[in-house]
């Protein structure tokens, strides 16, 4: 039984591969005949601007990839729906927001308003399944120390800053050709390990799904990318991360797992706060890979180090995991 359980989560992540291989050059042709292309914003980095009109919204790719193979192939126990349909929720926002950027013809997408309130509502769902449905407690583990804390009344809240955080964090770090889908991929491969050793299979065929997907799709977003996967990718894989946490209860050990996407997020929080107290910057320009490109450092170089750091937090939080679960 262990060992089918096995072949289905290595079976879907290489079909999730396959598939966004085979779809995206057609995918990237449809977007260049119909002229949907990434808007640049003026205030970024000046090299930048040659990458007007690259393809966007390869989430769309993405997300297909990751769908047909898992509702094939998976039993789709609470858990893995509950995940699935928040990163698919999230995605449908990102697109949303890609789709109003190309037909404004401008880098701002939907309003703030607007995506606080869908936002809020993915997170409610996505509350209801953890806690109506898979059994999730509205206890949060902090692994390091075996602490639980109770947050009764207060955990849909905690859900909301989760899913919130992470994909404003994915979608920071897409700034660079191949960063986020190479970050994402190394965080949701830990998550493999961990939904696996916790006996997750469904949750596991998923992230093996997502894992291939971000694998299949890089081929073509490494540098220099051919498409961008745009706020459908990076809000879809976002929440895919956020889901993954809540509900294998490491939403406090995602801050370790997924600590290059908080590396971002925080110079963002530094850089801002630093110049309105301070009048000073911090960094060049945030988010920080954007600091390492005005340094000179070359775009293959920043993504090649930032993957490397997202490696080893990534095995570090997988370590502090199992640690904190052997009897």
């Amino acid at each position: 039984m262990t060992g089918s359980a096995d072949g289905r989560i290595l079976i879907a992540g290489t079909a999730s591969l396959l598939m966004c291989l085979f779809l995206s050059p057609r995918f990237i042709a449809f977007l260049r005949n119909r002229e949907f292309g990434q808007n640049i914003r003026e205030e970024g980095p000046r090299g930048h601007q040659t990458k007007a009109g690259t393809p966007t919204m390869g989430g769309i790719v993405i997300f297909l990839a990751i769908a047909v193979p898992y509702l094939l192939l998976s039993g789709r126990d609470w858990p893995s729906i509950g995940v699935f349909g928040a990163a698919v929720a999230c995605a449908l926002l990102g697109f949303a927001d890609d789709y109003t950027k190309i037909v404004k013809r401008r880098s701002l997408g939907l309003r703030a308003r607007t995506k606080l309130v869908v936002t809020i509502a993915i997170s409610l769902g996505l509350w209801w399944v953890a806690t109506r449905k898979a059994g999730i407690s509205s206890t949060v583990h902090f692994r390091f120390g075996d602490i639980t804390v109770d947050l009764g009344p207060l955990f849909p809240v905690f859900i909301y800053l989760v899913v919130a955080g992470t994909t404003t964090a994915v979608n920071f770090t897409d700034g660079l050709d191949g960063l986020a889908a190479g970050c994402a991929a190394i965080v949701l491969l830990a998550y493999i390990g961990i939904t696996f050793i916790s006996g997750q299979r469904d949750l596991a065929l998923l992230a093996g799904c997502l894992v291939g997907a971000c694998v299949g799709f890089l081929w073509f977003n490494s540098f220099p990318a051919s498409i961008f996967m745009g706020d459908t990718g990076a809000l879809g894989l976002g929440g895919a991360i956020a889901g993954m946490a809540i509900m294998t209860n490491t939403e406090v050990l995602l801050i370790l797992l997924g600590g290059i996407f908080v590396l971002e997020v925080l110079s963002v929080v530094v850089q801002v706060l630093s110049f309105r107290l301070f009048g000073k910057r911090v960094f060049l320009m945030a988010p920080i890979h954007h600091h390492f490109e005005l340094r000179a450092w070359s775009e293959t170089k920043i993504i090649l180090r930032f993957w490397i750091v997202a490696a080893a937090l990534g095995a570090a939080g997988f370590v502090v995991y199992q640690l904190s679960i052997r009897p």
